[in-house]
């Protein structure tokens, strides 16, 4: 679950990380009431969306009067960054830059453990330093037994100041993040950029937070936070009828029984040059009512021209699983092709009861796949 940065820099104001004060708007008056509240000589003025590349799109501007700050906020208002509609801008006091640093705690999968990266090129091309020159990013595992303690701490941040003033601001920084990080279940904490003043203030200016929704129920008030798009309500909705769903935008919708099963499917997709919409697992897929909702939401996705339905008979066998699909398709009426391969218990049986009908029916995992590839072109 993602959060906006603003909610994000509350929670690192509530661990005692350094952010400059901010004030959310929802409209231009706003915006110019918060510059006269902040009282500062330059603010910056941010779209509240969630994706990266607000400054690159122009949702980030620098004013220094109330002029400025209305035409920047009615410009970002309403902007279009990567799909997301701006609705809300955050007026911060602006902070002088000497230099930007990049440190951030990220879930790693290969070493079962957090990772916190670290460079001295922080900013808004951090994506191009990690392609380019992946040697200026440190990585530090951290031993969920052990932590950050200060040695470790200090030492991360060596990585980033050579003075020691600076060293230990920073060691502070990332032990207080870390303990936010453990303490809500996040899968990230980033602070992008990490800065110096010209005073030798060590400041986060920028914050990003994500978090493992299967430990939402934990966090009641961080669930609270949560807006879902319109992809993500669908997920959600997916969720409980009982099947898991995640939209990836492709044309050829799957309806598959088992999350490894799924894997294999969009994987054998994309070998024969197509590009799977989604990733569907019904689980026990037999039941008419269970096909029925997953079609729906299959077909609620405009980009969808074929769908493939992939279905591996082990306890269920494939005949139950064929009069299944027959019984669903007689309530739900579409012109889209339809692949079926079932493969398994009472296979043979089951393809037999799918012959004469509209279905396109593969007997292997590669004919289904290429089947369904060519239905698209």
């Amino acid at each position: 679950m993602k959060i906006h940065e603003y909610q994000a820099r509350d929670l690192f104001a509530s661990y005692g990380i350094p952010v400059e004060k901010s004030i959310l708007c929802r409209d231009v008056n706003d915006a110019v009431k918060a510059f006269q509240e902040l009282d500062a000589p330059m603010v910056v003025v941010k779209a509240q969306v969630h994706t990266g590349g607000r400054g690159k799109a122009g949702g980030v501007k620098l004013a220094t009067n109330e002029i400025d700050v209305r035409k920047h906020a009615a410009n970002i208002l309403g902007l279009d960054i990567k799909g997301f509609i701006v609705d809300r801008i955050l007026v911060s006091r602006a902070v002088d830059i000497e230099s930007e640093f990049y440190v951030s705690y990220v879930i790693d999968r290969k070493s079962k453990s957090t990772i916190l990266m670290l460079s001295r090129e922080g900013g808004v091309d951090i994506e191009d330093v990690a392609h380019t020159t992946p040697e200026k990013i440190h990585k530090i595992v951290i031993d969920p037994l052990i932590g950050v303690p200060d040695y470790l701490a200090r030492q991360a941040a060596f990585k980033l100041f050579d003075d020691i003033k600076q060293v230990r601001a920073a060691a502070s920084i990332l032990q207080k993040l870390y303990k936010l990080f453990v303490e809500t279940d996040a899968s990230l904490a980033e602070i992008n950029p990490l800065v110096l003043t010209p005073d030798k203030e060590v400041k986060a200016i920028d914050a990003k937070m994500t978090f493992d929704d299967n430990a939402l129920y934990r966090h009641p008030k961080i669930a609270a936070l949560f807006e879902p798009t319109e992809e993500e309500k669908k997920e959600q909705k997916a969720k409980s009828k009982g099947f898991s769903y995640v939209h990836l935008g492709g044309e050829i919708g799957c309806m598959v029984n088992g999350a490894g099963l799924a894997m294999a499917t969009m994987d054998m997709i994309k070998l024969y040059g197509g590009n799977p919409s989604n990733f569907l697992d019904i689980g026990g897929s037999s039941n008419p009512t269970k096909v029925i909702e997953a079609m729906k939401l299959l077909l609620s996705d405009k980009d969808v021209k074929v769908v493939l339905i992939n279905i591996f008979g082990g306890i269920t066998r494939c005949d139950d699983v064929a009069r299944g699909l027959l019984d669903a398709f007689e309530q739900i009426k579409t012109n889209i092709p339809i692949v079926i391969r079932l493969t398994g218990t009472n296979e043979k049986e089951g393809r037999e009861l799918l012959k004469g009908t509209h279905f396109h029916v593969a007997e292997t995992m590669g004919e289904a796949g290429r089947m369904a590839v060519e239905l698209v072109k």
